[in-house]
């Protein structure tokens, strides 16, 4: 019995070549989609969950700023972790993370700039599953001048030599030795860094060598002692069921107790797992977008298995007699049932195996423009799991319906003629999701591509066209003014200044502050930006009231402010008020317009200019046009005066502030390959539908054609239902498209517009496109000879 349905139903597949194709390019379109869709939420949603400890390791936060500056500061200060370890009893364990970005390290000849550095607590390796490959797990960091690094970046330095006890220089002249290597961090963890260094070398550095901490004038034995600098990750590992209210409380009054200045500070918990996707606050942080491609990857496989469902119930004129003698000659309704599931289930197992092919062949090329590191292999059984309820998933919404409408037809009445269906409105309808679908995803396609190009042309209020920055070390620092002369004796730099903070990616911050008329609640934060006299006319900055720095020396209590911080300061007349910045008093003596200095995402900030040439870190340097590469070559020589034995690297400020939106040109790759991929899939549903609809109407055009209809008579006719459907697509698709854009476009404190252009023309591509794909057909079937089209009935 077996061998006999899987005949026929061989027989069945092969014997319509032409629809068999199409619902294997459909069904395997959307599977590619919804495979390679379920990779990159599957990893998304995997983050950090492989520590062994994942579920009681918590983030903390702290709630800090009033008005516009409010927000919840992932890093906090560095007694807290202490503290909280000594005092609380739910809390087993912490660590403290603190991020040094960029630096140089030397091997012999060998030089290498490492992008990720941090100091660490040695508890990193016990509260954290990150695996030492060598080295000890219980006292990694033997003294303060050991290091630890990742395999890469051992093979990297010392190839396949053994990297411990081996000596490296970081920055000019510091020389530590390497005591553990640990394993990659995987492509799924939140923490990626190269070079891992002791928070106790960090201490002595920061608080003994030097004696101070940021205001220059405290000392502070210690880093447990300065409950001022909120520079600080911080993990806590809990005991089971710990009550995470309670705990937040607990380190309030903590700090409280130790800064009473500070009242109120609420604390905050965030679960490990969430750190990738959630803000501190809870907000979404990426979670919509995997809700999004959720959504998207589930409409798509619809669209496939609609294309599906249509062809079948159209082409059930074809198969009525079929089911009507089996019934006859005693098929029961079970026996056609299962028939069709069989018929079903074959075709789809083709699909099956061109969809897992390309994504085999093409996994490489997704990862290029989703910025994964995605990977497919038989070893990955969660994955695999995933995978096959995928599959069933689908199988199951493709068969059950073709196949249950097939097997009740009434033998008798089919072998009249008379199927039972009266009108195609369940396929109507099936079209309408389907292009439904197709509209919001062209719609939101282009919205994404009308938000990065507003990104790309937007006036930031400052220039960032022509300049490139180099991180200036200590000896560059000590000689800024014979640099500066050197390098503008070159034609291909036209400036050159030196500023405290990266433009793009920000700088100092403080909530220690205090001005006249502040009030008592206030607890406003500023982004303080060390500069000189220059800062302004090299950025092109207005100043929108008093003056600028002069390079006085009294310009030192000297503030300058923007508009935001005027207006949430609550100052109609700024320029003369006095301002104290930490321990720094001074006077407000200019305004400069709001600019973003920032992303866009977020809303401008006050922030305050103060003028410390000596703080400043980062040389900027202003190219004429056309003479960059002169100018990069020039710098690279001074640098080599001073550092000849690091490596030169510089940044350009356009391609900086672009890389803040590196992510959401890859959400935006990725939705253009998802609207490429439902419109194939519906022009292929609707090459069907119009195959098969001219074909039941071979006789009527003929017909038509002989009372003397022309051949647009007949593309219009055959056109006109498709074209309706798709009206009332477009009609249903603008209110869920404009929904879904709006809540996007949310997440940009500085957005673009959506006028209703956004809507008409994807209403209108994807009109265009239907009409491409139906007339086709339409005109082939048109232009048969008539007396053919007769005969054939």
């Amino acid at each position: 019995m077996i061998k006999n349905y899987i005949k026929i139903a061989w027989r069945s597949i092969f014997s319509n070549k032409f629809y068999t194709a199409i619902n294997i390019l459909g069904l395997s379109a959307g599977l590619v989609v919804g495979i390679f869709l379920m990779l990159w939420i599957q990893d998304e949603l995997s983050f950090d969950r492989f520590h062994k400890n994942e579920r009681v390791i918590y983030k903390i936060g702290i709630e800090g700023g009033t008005g516009i500056s409010k927000k919840i500061f992932e890093n906090i200060i560095a007694p807290v972790g202490t503290v909280a370890k000594k005092e609380i009893p739910e809390v087993k364990d912490a660590v403290r993370i603190f991020k040094i970005g960029d630096a140089p390290i030397k091997y012999k000849e060998k030089r290498f700039i490492e992008k990720s550095f941090a100091f660490v607590d040695p508890s990193y390796f016990s509260v954290f599953s990150f695996p030492l490959i060598q080295g000890n797990k219980q006292l990694p960091f033997p003294d303060n001048n050991s290091i630890i690094i990742t395999a890469s970046t051992a093979r990297r330095y010392f190839g396949d030599e053994n990297a411990i006890g081996k000596t490296v220089t970081i920055g000019v002249d510091e020389l530590c030795v390497v005591s553990g290597v640990i394993a990659d961090y995987p492509e799924n963890s939140s923490m990626q860094f190269q070079v891992l260094l002791p928070i106790s070398r960090f201490n002595e550095q920061a608080y003994i060598k030097k004696k101070t901490t940021y205001d220059n004038k405290t000392y502070l034995s210690s880093m447990d002692m300065d409950w001022s600098s909120f520079s600080f990750e911080t993990y806590l590992m809990l005991t089971p069921h710990a009550n995470l209210t309670a705990l937040t409380q607990k380190l309030q009054q903590i700090h409280e107790r130790n800064k009473p200045e500070d009242t109120p500070v609420p604390y905050v918990a965030q679960p490990l797992s969430q750190v990738h996707l959630y803000h501190m606050d809870g907000s979404d942080g990426g979670i919509g977008t995997v809700h999004i491609f959720i959504g998207v990857a589930l409409m798509i496989l619809v669209i496939a298995s609609i294309n599906y469902i249509n062809l079948s119930t159209a082409r059930s004129l074809y198969r009525a007699k079929e089911v009507g003698i089996r019934k006859i000659i005693g098929a029961g309704r079970k026996e056609l049932f299962f028939q069709f599931i069989l018929e079903t289930t074959m075709l789809f197992l083709f699909a099956v195996a061109i969809a897992l092919t390309v994504v085999f062949i093409f996994l490489p090329l997704f990862n290029s423009f989703s910025g994964k590191q995605l990977s497919l292999h038989i070893n990955q059984i969660n994955l695999w799991c995933y995978i096959l309820i995928l599959l069933v998933g689908t199988l199951l919404l493709v068969s059950i319906y073709p196949a249950f409408l097939l097997s009740t037809f009434d033998p008798i009445q089919v072998l009249k003629g008379n199927l039972g269906i009266k009108k195609s409105s369940f396929r109507k309808v099936l079209v309408i999701l389907q292009f439904t679908v197709s509209i919001v995803l062209i719609t939101m396609t282009l919205v994404i591509g009308r938000q990065l190009e507003f990104i790309r042309s937007k006036n930031l209020g400052y220039e960032k066209s022509h300049i490139f920055s180099v991180p200036m070390g200590p000896k560059m620092g000590q000689h800024f003014d014979a640099i500066k002369n050197e390098l503008l004796k070159n034609e291909g730099i036209s400036d050159v200044i030196r500023l405290g903070r990266d433009m793009v990616y920000g700088g100092d911050a403080t909530g220690d502050n205090d001005w006249e008329g502040k009030p008592a609640k206030s607890n406003l934060w500023f982004n303080i930006t060390h500069s000189d006299q220059h800062t302004l006319d090299f950025f092109k900055i207005k100043l929108l009231e008093g003056r600028n720095f002069t390079g006085s020396l009294a310009d030192s209590t000297h503030f300058i402010i923007n508009e935001t911080a005027v207006r949430e300061m609550g100052l109609k007349n700024p320029i003369g008020t006095r301002l104290r910045i930490r321990t720094v008093p001074g006077t407000i003596i200019g305004v400069v317009k709001d600019f973003n200095y920032a992303s866009v995402r977020q809303k401008i900030e006050p922030i305050v200019f103060k003028f410390n040439p000596k703080d400043a870190w980062q040389l900027y340097i202003k190219t004429n046009e056309n003479k960059t590469v002169a100018a990069i070559h020039v710098m690279e020589q001074v640098w080599k005066q001073y550092y000849n034995d690091m490596p030169f690297t510089y940044n350009f400020l356009d391609e900086s502030y672009q890389k803040l939106y590196t992510t959401d040109q890859k959400q935006g790759t990725i939705f253009n390959f998802f609207a490429i991929i439902t419109i194939l899939i519906s022009c292929l549903g609707l090459l069907g539908l119009c195959t098969y609809t001219a074909k039941v109407k071979t006789k009527e055009i003929g017909i038509r054609k002989v009372l003397g209809a022309t051949v647009f008579n007949i593309i219009q006719m055959l056109n006109k239902e498709f074209f309706i459907l798709v009206i009332i697509a477009n009609i249903i698709a603008i209110p869920i498209a404009l929904y879904f854009a709006t809540n996007w476009l949310q997440e940009f404190a500085f957005r673009t517009t959506l006028p209703i252009s956004v809507f008409f023309l994807s209403g209108i591509l994807t009109l265009l496109i239907t009409l491409l794909t139906v007339s086709f057909q339409s005109i082939k079937a048109a232009i048969v000879n008539p007396v053919n089209s007769l005969r054939d009935e």
